[in-house]
């Protein structure tokens, strides 16, 4: 089967599917130019505030002494030593991180994280990925998908349903669910939502064998009898929501110490988010000020909402520039007074996500602004128009992109 082309990551394909994918885990180490990387997975991104020390000792002890969220919201651990694969698999399993070696991998679950909050959703679907996780871990046959399937739990809101996951459950109101394949336009109503999602996951599997990583790589497997809601994709903006807080993690990098702020302010637990920010269940809104002083973004409306980056140099030898660091200067207004020129109301600025490389990793879903490095500068695209621009005029471009939804 040709590689079928990836719409949402301009000049991508889907690679070949002859071997089994090389994502990283928490047992399987990926050697990086700064050390080995480990990724757990966090389904639903839920973390109890001992799980988040647990994940800060870890990284201040083997690796580089911060912590890295994922668009699944997951966290790596960077600048690991060769040698600590062992001693980092004891310390998460003894944090409960690690239920199962033979299917760590495939533990790729997303959840509305203010579902059970704020009184918007449908249902409470922290506890689907609960049992969906459970129950992954105890099928045999799950362990033979790939590391990059993924499942999106919706209460109904429609954020985490625009991340075009590999099976997709949207809450109903009155109960159940309905069942979203890859990116079909339709869906089907399903009574039991977790149920359902393990067996169309089941089937797919049955279906491909290796031969496929996703749903949208074979379509003909989709489809349903039901009109889907339209998604809202709107994110929890950081700050303070009924139930909790929301804050923003630059670059989703975090140091140890950040994360036992975060610890020290939670009261029941963290939800990671798969746009690279933390739910604080309970937590009182006059800690905002301790955890904007801490570096977290605790205000909507900035130049840093919804801006996400690659690696770079120096950590991916593949990069073709140090991304994170141009694009601190440009959304922080070193170059050409971005913060003012970036900045923008809440919720009225795409996505954008500066890449070292064609590679785009960690881009957002859905319309984006590109930023890739071309080892001249920069080409920033948006709605199909690309404009090569130097360091310096980097900010303003990419705000115009922004604006021009």
């Amino acid at each position: 089967m040709p590689p079928t082309p990836d719409a949402s990551a301009p000049g991508s394909a889907v690679p070949s599917r002859e071997r089994s994918d090389a994502c990283p885990g928490a047992l399987r180490l990926h050697r990086a130019d700064d050390g080995a990387l480990a990724r757990v997975r966090l389904p639903g991104g839920l973390l109890t505030v001992d799980q988040v020390l647990a994940l800060a000792d870890a990284a201040e002890r083997l690796g580089d002494g911060a912590l890295e969220t994922t668009s699944r919201g997951n966290v790596q651990l960077r600048g690991l030593r060769s040698d600590c694969g062992a001693e980092l698999a004891l310390a998460l399993r003894r944090a409960g991180l690690l239920p199962s070696d033979t299917h760590e991998r495939v533990r790729n679950i997303v959840a509305s994280p203010l579902a059970g909050l704020d009184g918007r959703g449908h249902a409470d679907v922290q506890a689907w990925v609960r049992e969906l996780d459970a129950r992954l871990c105890a099928s045999g046959w799950a362990a033979g998908l790939s590391g990059k399937f993924l499942f999106a739990l919706d209460d109904g809101r429609g954020d985490v349903a625009a991340l075009d996951a590999d099976v997709t459950l949207i809450a109903r109101p009155g109960g159940g669910a309905l069942l979203r394949l890859g990116r079909a336009t339709t869906g089907e109503p399903v009574d039991a939502p977790v149920d359902a999602a393990l067996e169309a996951a089941r089937r797919f599997l049955e279906a491909v064998g290796g031969s496929a990583w996703h749903f949208r790589e074979r379509p003909e497997l989709t489809g349903g009898s039901a009109p889907l809601p339209a998604p809202a994709g709107v994110v929890p903006e950081p700050g303070a929501h009924a139930g909790g807080l929301s804050v923003g993690v630059r670059f989703g990098r975090a140091t140890a110490a950040q994360w036992r702020l975060l610890a020290a302010v939670a009261v029941q637990g963290v939800r990671l988010t798969p746009w690279r920010g933390a739910v604080l269940p309970g937590a009182d809104a006059g800690r905002l000020a301790e955890l904007a002083a801490g570096g977290f973004t605790v205000a909507a409306g900035g130049a840093w909402d919804r801006a996400t980056a690659c690696t770079g140099l120096p950590g991916c030898g593949k990069s073709l520039a140090d991304v994170r660091a141009d694009a601190a200067r440009a959304l922080d207004g070193a170059a050409g007074g971005g913060a003012q020129v970036l900045g923008g109301a809440a919720g009225a600025l795409l996505p954008v996500h500066w890449s070292g490389c064609e590679r785009r990793c960690g881009h957002p879903a859905g319309p984006w602004v590109d930023v890739l490095a071309t080892g001249q500068g920069y080409r920033v695209t948006a709605a199909g128009t690309s404009t090569d621009v130097t360091d310096e005029q980097m900010a303003e471009a990419v705000a115009e992109a922004r604006r021009n939804r």
